[in-house]
């Protein structure tokens, strides 16, 4: 599993301590919220260049493994 601070950071002096993608000032929200408005990801890459693919990919997968973690298998 990929680890949080691999490809999350947060730091006061940055936006005020909001998670963003390591290396950059893109909050990690901003992935999130455009997924819900339904764009691809491809459209949110294009919008913040400073985002590597495996970047947002790695936040999902993270988000994916968090909410599953506990999760009994269907019957």
């Amino acid at each position: 599993m990929v680890m949080l601070e691999t490809i999350v950071q947060v730091d006061l002096e940055i936006l005020g301590g909001t998670p963003v993608f390591r290396g950059t000032r893109v909050p990690v929200k901003n992935l999130l919220d455009y997924l819900v408005a339904g764009d691809a990801i491809d459209q949110f890459l294009d919008d913040f260049p400073t985002v590597k693919r495996e970047q947002a990919v790695a936040t999902l997968e993270l988000a994916r493994d968090l909410l599953t973690a506990g999760a009994h298998p269907a019957r």
